[in-house]
């Protein structure tokens, strides 16, 4: 684990030293800043474009870092991977990568601790993504990647602070990153209307979605309470 930090922290800090690697990451980064959805996409995908073959390998390389030092917007990538490569080796390269960086911010917040995340996140995001994790215990991860608006690196930093093990933690990732991933993939091999419209479209079904799971069993012991309540009033 240790080796791996300190292979990331030296790749990170040639990044920023050295201007012939400094200059590609800062234009791949500007384009997760445009204005547009779409001509964000169109700009990274003629980024990427511009490396051949070694076009899978740098959208590996974003998405990593994305997940570990920049809150930039993934979706955006998934979809240009999706319109680049096709949906299926789009979403295979979207989620595997990502499932990379989750795994290295958890690594990371293990071996370092509180302080050092505390650092590289926000410290009121991450007292509430404490919050959440109390509240939902062992599920919390995957709530957290099946809502779309929540943090993914906060989400993994705040896991490694936990004793939930590293299996789990992946398999929760996987498994509640993998319908976002896929849809997507999808619509930007389709590449049809606004590319935010469809964000939000599919945030708020996903969302709705998520809502109607967790309250089912307090519904749930509502109704049945209600009804053993009533049959012992009929008895």
């Amino acid at each position: 684990m240790r080796l791996i930090l300190i292979a990331v922290l030296t790749a990170a800090l040639a990044i920023v030293l050295t201007p012939a690697l400094r200059t590609p990451l800062s234009e791949a980064l500007s384009h997760f800043h445009a204005t547009e959805s779409d001509a964000a996409v169109a700009g990274l995908i003629d980024y990427l474009r511009s490396f051949g073959l070694w076009a899978p390998v740098v959208s590996a390389l974003l998405m990593v870092l994305q997940s570990v030092i920049a809150p930039l917007p993934a979706f955006l990538l998934t979809f240009a991977n999706g319109m680049l490569f096709g949906w299926a080796w789009g979403a295979a390269l979207s989620w595997s990568s990502a499932m990379a960086g989750a795994a290295l911010c958890f690594w990371i917040a293990r071996a370092l601790g509180r302080p050092a995340v505390t650092r590289l996140v926000s410290a009121p995001a991450l007292a509430a993504t404490d919050r959440f994790f109390l509240r939902f215990g062992t599920q919390s991860v995957l709530i957290a990647r099946l809502l779309p608006f929540a943090s993914f690196d906060v989400v993994s930093y705040a896991a490694g602070l936990t004793a939930l093990p590293l299996r789990r933690f992946l398999f929760a990732t996987g498994l509640g990153q993998l319908p976002a991933t896929l849809l997507y993939s999808w619509l930007g091999q389709q590449a049809t209307g606004s590319l935010r419209l469809l964000f939000w479209a599919f945030s708020l079904t996903l969302v709705l979605g998520v809502l109607a799971w967790m309250l089912a069993p307090i519904f749930r012991r509502k109704v049945i309470g209600e009804g053993q309540g009533e049959n012992l009033t009929g008895s």
